[in-house]
């Protein structure tokens, strides 16, 4: 199982596939990806904080910065989740 911290909220979530999946068999869908906006920014975002963008124009770099300093990042131990500001 391969992961990856979301650019907002920095919570670690599942990438599936890659040979780990496959001697393990875990089924689980993927909770994140890589997104290519328009002016060029890439960043990985999971699914929750992609439904936080903007939905009335194509999201920009300076919308996800602006998405991060209204998020607060998960605790260190992974028990409490984030939340919008």
């Amino acid at each position: 199982m391969a992961s990856e911290s979301c650019f907002v909220c920095e919570r670690s979530v599942r990438i599936a596939g890659g040979i780990g999946d496959l001697w393990n068999f875990a089924f689980e869908s993927t909770q994140g990806m890589t997104l290519e906006l328009t002016d060029g920014a890439e960043f990985f975002l999971c699914f929750e904080c992609m439904e936080a963008l903007p939905d009335d124009h194509e999201p920009t770099e300076a919308d996800v910065v602006d998405l991060r300093e209204r998020t607060d990042p998960v605790e260190a131990d992974g028990n409490d989740f984030w939340h919008w500001k």
